[in-house]
């Protein structure tokens, strides 16, 4: 279906190098996009960029310090001048340290939301010329569950969530006029690096994540594949400012 093709688009995915934001890329470059995988870890990032390749795809690797304004926009500036365009911007990276917020540390509160949040403010800032200048371009901002509801061992990564959809809205608001779709996607709880330290650390919680979730399963990066080609593809051209979730129903689960 051509309205979902993407041949001729590059595509920025930072955390592109694994987790959801692999499966991202992944479906970019099945729909034909060239996937700039930008992450810290080189190796990890050359072989992710393999596997795409070795799938038929696209790929390359850009190494970038998301906590870096200077990194970020060499990131954005670099992409758009190697590929010579910039059509899509994927706002993945993330993390979390998970304490109750009476001893979450400053330090740690900025390490957070400057990984979470401001970087997503500044690949956005530096790409938002490139898309002007193409006449168009789609921002897809990674939001989380936690962007709708807040759990007490995740303060500074439920409020840094909380703040993509915002950000995200206010972009969609401003930037329509230039045909620059803005959007949020919510995961639910996902099987990557990052929620198997949650495992570790959270007492029963894989099991009340089967409980509540309808679909009866913990998500996968596959699964944000499809969600990503429609949120950058011509399909979704009047869709903007949305925050969609992606979480098997657990959001919904009375």
């Amino acid at each position: 279906m051509s309205i979902f093709d993407l041949s001729g688009r590059t595509a920025v995915i930072t955390g592109g190098n694994g987790g959801i934001g692999l499966g991202m890329a992944e479906g970019l470059a099945a729909a034909g996009a060239t996937v700039v995988l930008a992450g810290r870890n080189a190796a990890k990032g050359a072989a992710a960029a393999k596997q795409i390749a070795d799938a038929g795809g696209k790929a390359a690797f850009a190494e970038v310090d998301v906590t870096s304004e200077a990194s970020c926009r060499a990131l954005i500036d670099n992409a758009a001048a190697k590929h010579g365009r910039l059509d899509i911007l994927v706002n993945n990276a993330g993390t979390n340290i998970r304490k109750v917020p009476d001893i979450l540390t400053l330090e740690e509160w900025h390490a957070v939301m400057d990984t979470n949040l401001t970087s997503a403010f500044v690949c956005t800032h530096a790409a938002y010329p490139h898309m002007k200048k193409a006449g168009g371009g789609k921002i897809i901002n990674i939001g989380s569950m936690m962007s709708i509801f807040a759990a007490s061992f995740s303060p500074a990564y439920a409020a840094s969530k909380g703040g993509i959809v915002q950000f995200s809205r206010a972009c969609a608001t401003a930037w329509a006029k230039d045909n620059i779709q803005v959007n949020s996607v919510l995961p639910g709880w996902i099987d990557t690096d990052l929620t198997k330290g949650a495992r570790r650390e959270v007492q029963g919680l894989h099991e009340r994540v089967l409980a509540r979730t309808p679909a009866g399963r913990w998500g996968n990066p596959q699964d944000f594949a499809g969600i990503a080609v429609f949120l950058s593809s011509a399909a979704s051209d009047f869709v903007t400012g949305t925050a969609i979730p992606v979480d098997g129903g657990f959001s919904v689960q009375g």
